[in-house]
């Protein structure tokens, strides 16, 4: 049996031929012999024929990938790709889902540089490959995960998704804890806008970023603004833990500016303009002058003389109708119900807000009623002739317009 299993490894090197001469005994032993030394004949004849194979060529270029393959908890900045010695030609960066992260090569090919941050918490295979100056080619992997935040920061804003808002609604972003890459942050949070305007974020403060415009929106401008901080390092180890899209609408053009020595506002909307009847702050307890924006719409408010500090004068607790806060600090364009009706347009009796004529509980048909119902958040208020001397601060409400763009 070892005879024949021998034979029959031996025919399926030397073909048919010996398979059929197996079959015959011991002269089929004697037949396949002789195939297989001719076989072997031939093959170191076919090699010493065939010229010496050189040994293949090693490229000159050093492909690097940080992070090294296994590494866990990465920042998700930490991806670096880079060549020496030679140029980076290709570079593949994905998740675990295949998505790809894209990129650019520098012009000198020493680098790579992701367009956008990688996600945290997520798996990552890079590829890469570059050639030196004979076109020979090197190549590194590596795959790696990103770390999950262990704290995070809440980004809280104005807007409401697919609300309307004025032509001077300024979008104030509040963090729920202190920023330090302020500039990381600023690019984590873009608008897209269907007209090309441009907007610019400004810091007040360390948990504060607004944004907007060089000048008013233009109406009907469609505004989204991308939120992308999940993965942003907002603070040593604190991260944004949102990535969102918010879209809105820019409404009708109403710039309403009030003359407080001329006890009258002054409302032009889409070009038509309107003259009312106002009551501005007292000599003791003077309008803003400036620009304000109207930041919310409250409806009947409760405001009473104990919460303002330095109040002169009779003490009240009242219900104001219309209410539209105009600052943080307190400035409201509401209804007034109480004061004489030769007040609106003779005389400044407020306390600081720009009252207009009203009825108890509010009216719909009273001034302040209408101008109510026709307002936007977002629409702009100008002060101008008060007494008050102190400037307006950008930050108190929507007040970013009272800043110079070149400051912004």
């Amino acid at each position: 049996m070892r005879s024949i299993r021998r034979v029959v490894a031996t025919g399926l090197v030397g073909g048919m031929m010996v398979l059929t001469a197996a079959c015959n005994g011991d002269g089929g032993g004697s037949a396949a012999k002789a195939d297989l030394g001719a076989g072997a004949a031939g093959s170191t004849a076919s090699a010493s024929a065939a010229p010496t194979s050189a040994a293949p060529k090693v490229s000159q270029a050093v492909v690097s990938i940080e992070p090294k393959t296994g590494s866990v908890d990465v920042a998700p900045g930490a991806l670096k790709v880079g060549a020496t010695g030679g140029k980076l030609t290709t570079v593949k960066v994905s998740d675990k889902t295949g998505k790809e992260i894209p990129g650019t090569i520098a012009a000198d090919g020493s680098s790579w540089t992701p367009s956008t941050g990688l996600s945290v918490g997520t798996g990552y295979q890079v590829s890469a490959m570059a050639a030196d100056a004979n076109g020979v080619v090197a190549e590194a992997d590596s795959n790696f995960t990103t770390l999950t935040p262990e704290a995070q920061a809440k980004a809280v804003d104005n807007v409401d998704n697919n609300a309307t808002y004025g032509v001077g609604m300024i979008v104030s972003v509040e963090f729920t804890k202190d920023v330090k890459n302020k500039d990381a942050v600023a690019k984590g949070v873009t608008f897209e806008t269907d007209n090309g305007t441009v907007v610019k974020g400004h810091w007040f403060g360390d948990r504060r970023l607004d944004f907007r415009p060089e000048g008013y929106w233009k109406p009907g401008t469609k505004v989204t603004v991308h939120y992308r901080l999940k993965s942003v390092e907002i603070a040593p180890g604190v991260y944004g833990g949102s990535d969102r899209d918010e879209p809105f609408t820019i409404g009708r053009s109403q710039i309403s500016t009030v003359d407080a020595a001329a006890h009258k506002m002054t409302v032009e909307r889409d070009g038509q303009s309107s003259d009312i009847d106002i009551t501005s702050g007292s000599d003791d307890h003077p309008t803003w002058n400036g620009t304000m924006v109207i930041m919310s719409k409250e409806g009947t408010v409760r405001m009473q003389s104990s919460t303002l500090p330095g109040m002169t004068g009779a003490p009240y607790d009242l219900q104001v109708p219309h209410s539209m806060r105009l600052t943080t600090s307190g400035t409201y364009v509401h209804g007034n119900w109480w004061a004489k009706n030769g007040v609106f347009g003779g005389d400044n009796v407020s306390h600081g807000c720009v009252g207009l004529k009203d009825a108890e509980g509010g009216g719909d048909s009273t001034s302040m009623g209408k101008f109510y119902d026709g307002s936007l958040v977002g629409d702009v208020a100008i002060v101008k002739n008060s007494i008050k001397k102190e400037t307006l601060e950008p930050d108190n409400g929507l007040s970013g317009w009272n800043l110079a763009w070149s400051a912004w």
